[in-house]
């Protein structure tokens, strides 16, 4: 039995009393007539038809199922014709910086200490490129040997990641067999998460000690390169390429999500059918980096000031704020879900878009389409519908909500007095930026959703 304090039962009296007087109110105000009982009267007012209802959701009190609609797929998975892969045209050979001669550091940074002139020098392409690409010699994110040798076979990839213990692994559904063959399921986890999922499901071992969750591979990564769990959730999330090299296909779901959509389906829809190397879904409300940028800061998912410093530098670089006179649909994708060939090009987009993600803010739905206005039309790129999106996946709870200090952060001052500033990523972000940015004016935003 729950024991409700007195002060809480205080407190749960007078919003029921609130609450009740609010219903009776709106009854009143649309004229509904007295109802025979509190039952009644409560389910004339939730009708889906229902003015209160109406009223409800326009204040942004009514929860919405999510908008989904059918994503035309193949009928069948047996039936999909595998096609050759796509030759690299553009960037014919893309190699990686793994050390830096001015880094004297014996635990070096993972993501490399990239300078302003690298980094603009990385935007400019030629048919051979070398890159940072996130790890750099003896800078963490390793595998055990077991697990480096499994993911050997792998050329198609299902890959997720649980870190810090937020989630447990959700499995697939409607799998074929066919692709129960062809794809390695391998979810990265670091060693709080296996903790996390041993107590809390069956884990089998297999005769050569890998370890699994139904169609799961658990891939555990020891030595995590950064101080946040959101940055090293970024790891598997975009550099799938760097972690499983030989993976010729790769879609990305996050930890929270159970896919129910099967993979060759997914690959066939959205690559293969319209000659695409990377697709990824519009966001739901969106369109431009401000945007999202605005609703961040609202929302409270990394510190105000560093977030608007980051678009400073984006907006004096010339990202303009999404209009229809833009090819994309959108500035802003949702990120948990993508669908990728590793062309080098597409592998290249994916260094860069780490690059970003490391120097400045974790929050890669703002460096994403930067990083896409950057590299042009070089890029094989298919945004589509978020209510297809939608459909992919059956979305669950995390076991715990995610929040650092720096987050709540509000000015420069606080995060320096404080002592909140990332010591191991974010960078740039304190780094002298070689322009003036003090006249810089981010373009105004409007709000197409509520805070969260």
């Amino acid at each position: 039995m729950r024991v409700v304090s007195r002060r809480g039962a205080v407190r749960l009296v007078l919003v029921s009393a609130i609450a009740w007087a609010m219903l009776g109110l709106v009854a009143l105000a649309f004229h509904l007539r007295p109802c025979s009982s509190p039952v009644a009267f409560l389910s004339a007012l939730c009708k889906k038809d229902s003015k209160v209802v109406s009223v409800l959701d326009s204040m942004g009190l009514q929860s919405k199922p999510l908008h989904r609609c059918p994503i035309p797929v193949v009928d069948d998975p047996d039936a999909v014709v595998i096609p050759k892969r796509t030759p690299n045209t553009i960037v014919k050979k893309l190699s990686y910086i793994t050390v830096d001669k001015q880094d004297k550091d014996p635990s070096p940074l993972f993501g490399g200490r990239q300078n302003w002139k690298q980094r603009e020098q990385s935007f400019k392409l030629n048919s051979t490129m070398k890159v940072h690409c996130g790890f750099m010699k003896s800078s963490g994110a390793d595998m055990d040997i077991i697990d480096v040798k499994y993911i050997q076979k792998c050329k198609f990839v299902v890959a997720s990641g649980i870190f810090d213990g937020y989630d447990i692994p959700h499995q697939p559904s409607n799998i074929s067999r066919r692709s129960q063959k062809l794809f390695c399921f391998l979810m990265v986890v670091d060693e709080v998460s296996l903790d996390f999922i041993e107590k809390n499901t069956t884990v089998k071992i297999d005769n050569a000690g890998g370890k699994w969750v139904g169609l799961w591979r658990l891939i555990t990564v020891h030595r995590l390169p950064f101080d946040e769990p959101r940055r090293n959730g970024k790891i598997p999330k975009i550099l799938t390429h760097r972690l499983f090299p030989q993976a010729w296909y790769s879609i990305w779901i996050d930890g929270k999500m159970e896919l129910i959509v099967d993979p060759l389906l997914i690959l066939e829809r959205y690559l293969w059918r319209g000659k695409y190397t990377f697709a990824v879904a519009a966001h739901k409300h969106h369109r431009s980096i401000y945007e999202e940028g605005d609703a961040i800061k609202r929302r409270k998912r990394y510190a105000r000031p560093l977030v608007d410093l980051q678009m400073k530098m984006y907006y004096y670089e010339g990202m303009e704020p999404w209009s229809p006179k833009k090819k994309m649909p959108s500035d802003v994708p949702e990120g948990a879900v993508l669908i990728r060939e590793h062309t080098t090009m597409t592998d290249l987009f994916s260094c860069l878009w780490f690059n970003e993600v490391n120097l400045f803010t974790p929050r890669d739905q703002i460096s994403f389409g930067y990083v896409v206005h950057r590299l042009g039309d070089a890029l094989k790129f298919f945004m589509f519908p978020n209510c297809e999106y939608n459909s992919l996946f059956i979305l669950h709870r995390h076991t715990r909500e995610h929040s650092s200090k720096v987050e709540w952060a509000k000015t420069i001052d606080e995060i320096v007095k404080k002592g909140l500033k990332e010591s191991r990523g974010g960078l740039g972000l304190w780094t002298p930026y070689p322009a003036d940015l003090s006249s810089v004016e981010l373009p105004a935003v409007k709000r197409t959703s509520p805070a969260g």
